[in-house]
C-alpha cells in the first residue's frame, strides 16, 4: 500500500527536482573580404627627334594589379559543452529526534523505518513487513511539521497493528520511542477517513511540514478495489504532543 503524498507547496526541503533545459548557442563568424582597388601606372612618351618623319608615341605599359586575396573562410565556433545534470540534493537533516518504535492505543507496536518520497507521483513506500511502518517528515519534538507514520492494515491474510486506526478514539494516547529509548507521548485529536481520490486536496493540510508539530498515522481500508489501488479509502489519525 504505497501512500501518495501530493505536494502543493513545500512538503519537503529536498525532493523536489525540476528538469532544466540546456541551450547551446552556435556562433558563426564570417571572414571579411578584402577587395583593394586596381592601380594603373602610365608609361613615359619618347622625346621628339629634330626632324622625325612622324612622331611615334610609345604605348602605355600597364602595371598588373596586385592579386586579390582569397576570401577568408567562414569559421564556426565549437558548440558549448552541455553541463552535466546535477544529482538531486540529499534529504535535509531531520528536525527533532529520530523515532524508533510506535505503540498504538490498543497496544499494537511496529518498528519505524525511515523512507523518502519517490517518483513523479510522490509515492511514500510502505514496508511489506507488518511489524514495520514507514516514517517520513519531521522528527519527534520538532518545532514544526508532521511526523508521518504509515503502515499496512493487513498483508497476505494477516492483520497488522495499524488496523487499530479504524477503532481509534479522540483523546487516546500514542507513544513513540526515539533511538535513545526516550518515550514521546501524543494524544489523538483528529480522525479522518478520506477516499483516495480526495487525498490530493487534503495533502497539504494533513502532511505539511509547516504548522504545529504533530504525528500523522496513515493506513488503508474500506472497500477493496484491487490492483494498484488496493483499498478505496485512507484512515488518518492525527495526534498532538501530550
Amino acid at each position: 500500500m504505497p501512500v501518495r503524498i501530493f505536494q502543493r507547496h513545500r512538503l519537503t526541503t529536498s525532493f523536489l527536482a525540476g528538469v532544466a533545459s540546456l541551450l547551446v548557442v552556435e556562433l558563426v563568424i564570417a571572414g571579411a573580404l578584402l577587395l583593394p582597388a586596381e592601380e594603373t601606372v602610365s608609361g613615359t612618351a619618347l622625346p621628339v627627334a629634330a626632324a622625325p618623319p612622324k612622331p611615334v608615341a610609345q604605348e602605355k605599359q600597364a602595371v598588373p594589379a596586385e592579386a586579390e586575396p582569397a576570401p577568408a573562410a567562414a569559421t564556426k565556433e565549437k558548440p558549448a559543452e552541455q553541463p552535466k545534470a546535477e544529482p538531486p540534493p540529499p534529504p535535509a537533516p531531520v528536525q527533532g529526534q529520530r523515532p524508533n518504535t510506535i505503540r498504538l492505543p490498543d497496544g499494537g507496536t511496529a518498528a519505524l523505518v525511515r523512507k523518502e518520497i519517490v517518483g513523479p507521483n510522490a509515492v511514500l513506500p510502505v514496508p511489506e513487513n507488518l511489524n514495520e511502518a514507514t516514517w517520513w517528515g519531521a522528527g519527534l519534538g520538532a518545532n514544526s511539521g508532521a511526523s508521518v507514520f504509515a503502515g499496512h492494515v493487513n498483508w497476505q491474510g494477516e492483520v497488522g497493528p495499524f488496523s487499530e486506526l479504524w477503532q481509534a478514539q479522540v483523546n487516546e494516547d500514542v507513544v513513540v520511542k526515539d533511538e535513545a529509548g526516550k518515550e514521546w507521548k501524543y494524544r489523538v485529536s483528529q480522525l479522518v477517513t478520506v477516499h483516495k481520490d480526495e487525498l490530493p486536496a487534503k495533502a497539504d493540510e494533513l502532511f505539511s511540514q509547516g504548522g504545529a508539530h504533530r504525528i500523522v498515522l496513515v493506513t488503508c481500508g474500506g472497500r477493496w478495489l484491487g490492483g494498484a489501488t488496493g483499498y478505496a479509502e485512507n484512515r488518518i489519525v492525527i495526534a498532538d504532543p501530550a
